[in-house]
C-alpha cells in the first residue's frame, strides 16, 4: 500500500449523485450499464460506465444515491465517454458493491 499526503487527497473530488438512468452496455468489454448521474446544479449531469451487472438490476437503480470522482477526465470506453468514476468496494468474487451514503444527501455534496 502507498501512503498519500492530505494535499493529495484534497484533490480527488468524490461526490454524491442520484442515478436518473441506468441502460445496457452491449459494446463494453466487460458487461456493464451506461449510468445518467445527477450531481446537482454546480456539477450536473454526468454519464459513467459501471460494471455492475452481476449484484444490480437496472430497475433497482433508478434514483438510488451513489459516490463518485468527478474530476478524472473523461475516458472513451468503447462508442461512450465516461465522465466519472462510481466507487465500490471489490469483493473476493470480484463482484462490486456500490458505495453510497447511509442516509439521503444533497446531490453534489462533497464527501470529506
Amino acid at each position: 500500500m502507498e501512503l498519500i499526503n492530505w494535499q493529495d487527497f484534497e484533490k480527488v473530488e468524490m461526490r454524491a449523485g442520484t442515478i436518473i438512468e441506468a441502460n445496457d452496455f452491449p459494446k463494453a468489454r466487460n458487461p456493464a450499464y451506461q449510468l445518467l448521474i445527477d450531481f446537482g446544479p454546480e456539477i450536473g449531469m454526468r454519464k459513467s460506465s459501471a460494471q455492475i451487472t452481476r449484484l444490480y438490476q437496472k430497475e433497482e437503480l433508478i434514483g438510488k444515491q451513489i459516490i463518485a470522482v468527478v474530476n478524472f477526465p473523461p475516458k472513451q470506453i468503447a462508442n461512450f465517454i465516461s465522465e466519472c468514476l462510481v466507487l465500490g468496494v471489490l469483493g473476493d468474487d470480484k463482484e462490486v458493491t456500490l458505495l453510497q451514503p447511509g442516509k439521503t444527501v444533497q446531490n453534489g455534496q462533497r464527501i470529506a
